[in-house]
């Protein structure tokens, strides 16, 4: 069990510069913790409740707040999270929801279903975590299985970043998709992390 007792965010690696900008701005980078787990668990999404339901474990004496969407964890991290009623969790199915907003994200599922999706960090780990995570560094045939329904690629990005915007042109590219560039910032996610979690810090 933790000695610490200041609030505790348990949180997706891919979420690390977005996280730590809002409670840069907000204030509470000094009072709350961050417990990141792997990144590349976007790809074995099975694993993510467990690694969670350990960690709340190991910190069950302190207020806890989970950075993740269900994250394609098929509703596992949802009954993982009714065991325990005072944690709560992003909302929404994936990262691209809280980022994007759930209205502007399901407008865009209804315009184009055949979306593949990129947040900045997934623009500028593409070839780590997509690429080279599906295999397809080796077997490049298996494209059109993975995506040969997508028609295009979107990214949401948190960041005007001309860098990232071609790193999500380059992976449009490489996957024979057409690309389109939404800029969504921060606010979203900001609003998705509970005021009454962060004003718990007030009380250590």
């Amino acid at each position: 069990m933790s000695t610490d007792t200041r609030p505790l965010i348990i949180a997706c690696g891919a979420l690390v510069s977005e996280l730590r900008a809002v409670l840069e701005a907000s204030g509470f980078d000094q009072s709350v913790e961050v417990k990141y787990l792997p990144a590349n668990l976007h790809n074995r999404p099975e694993h993510i409740a467990p690694q969670v339901s350990e960690l709340l474990e190991q910190n069950l004496n302190r207020p806890v707040f989970v950075a993740y969407a269900d994250c394609g964890t098929g509703g596992h991290l949802d009954q993982l999270l009714a065991k325990h009623p005072k944690v709560q969790r992003l909302p929404g199915a994936h990262c691209y929801e809280f980022f994007a907003g759930s209205e502007a994200f399901l407008a865009a599922h209804d315009q184009e279903l055949g979306t593949f999706y990129l947040t900045d960090f997934l623009a500028k780990h593409f070839e780590a975590l997509v690429w080279q995570g599906l295999g397809l560094d080796e077997h490049p045939e298996l494209r059109d299985m993975y995506f040969g329904n997508y028609r295009r690629v979107l990214l949401f990005s948190q960041t005007n970043n001309l860098e990232i915007v071609a790193a999500g042109k380059a992976a449009a590219a490489r996957l024979g998709l057409e690309f389109e560039h939404r800029h969504v910032g921060l606010e979203s996610f900001s609003k998705s992390i509970p005021v009454t979690f962060l004003n718990s810090t007030a009380k250590q």
